[in-house]
């Protein structure tokens, strides 16, 4: 379903990501772990249309990227970004802002839509009209992930989702996350610099490093121990909850 080979993106002088390869299968899921700045949430940004200076080759459902996407991308690659707070107009309802993407798209039946969408991420009718600001952390990154989920793509592109999050909330985030995939047949590219958050979702993960991707490993042996680069065994051995992920 995705294809990425020899991603690389620069600002300026600087190039933050190096050659940045991997494949996604349709309805799997493929995580990006590093720490800050070690170019994970570029390398999504690149893929999601965000940053269009990138050179290598991209590729979704077998089609070719560009630099700059049409509508038709934008309906089948939806993102849902780290901060539920900040990624939500704090001036719109719930309402408003599952509506947007149904304008955009040309998606009639609004109100099914709706109604169908809080309940597919376990939340109550009356959450409808509410403002950001009426929701909890967990409330609000449910209503992004229905918002993201309006128009019916087949790729979610996860931004450290449940980094904002209290611990037992991220659990309840990701267990939503995992039956949508399940249901919906959905495929995900998720980047966190938390090793446990991403095992628990996903069963290959790419390791990243100063730009580069220095290793992909699944996540059994990651849990295992079977780790070849230093950095992958140093995040893992700063990951004591792994081994219960």
């Amino acid at each position: 379903m995705i294809s990425v080979e020899d991603l690389r993106v620069r600002f300026g002088e600087v190039e933050a990501v190096k050659g940045v390869s991997f494949a996604v299968s349709q309805g799997g899921s493929f995580g990006i772990v590093g720490e800050s700045g070690s170019g994970k949430s570029t390398v999504l940004r690149a893929l999601a249309g965000l940053n269009p200076d990138w050179t290598g080759r991209m590729s979704v459902a077998g089609r070719p990227l560009a630099a700059k996407r049409d509508r038709a991308f934008f309906r089948r690659v939806q993102m849902v970004f780290q901060d539920p707070y900040g990624s939500l107009h704090p001036r719109q309802t719930v309402d408003r802002a599952l509506s947007e993407p149904l304008l955009v798209h040309g998606i009639g039946d609004a109100d099914a839509r709706i109604l169908r969408a809080l309940s597919e991420v376990a939340l109550p009718a009356t959450a409808r009209f509410r403002y950001p600001h009426q929701l909890s952390g967990g409330q609000r990154q449910r209503v992004a992930i229905a918002r993201a989920l309006m128009a019916e793509p087949e790729i979610l592109l996860l931004d450290e989702p449940t980094s904002a999050l209290d611990v037992s909330v991220q659990a309840e985030v990701l267990n939503l996350l995992a039956d949508l995939q399940a249901r919906r047949g959905l495929t995900y590219v998720m980047v966190s610099h938390n090793l446990p958050v991403v095992a628990h979702l996903c069963p290959w993960i790419g390791v990243m490093q100063g730009g580069l991707m220095v290793e992909t490993l699944s996540a059994i042996d990651l849990r295992a121990g079977r780790t070849r680069h230093p950095h992958t065994t140093a995040l893992r051995a700063l990951s004591t909850e792994l081994e219960e992920a």
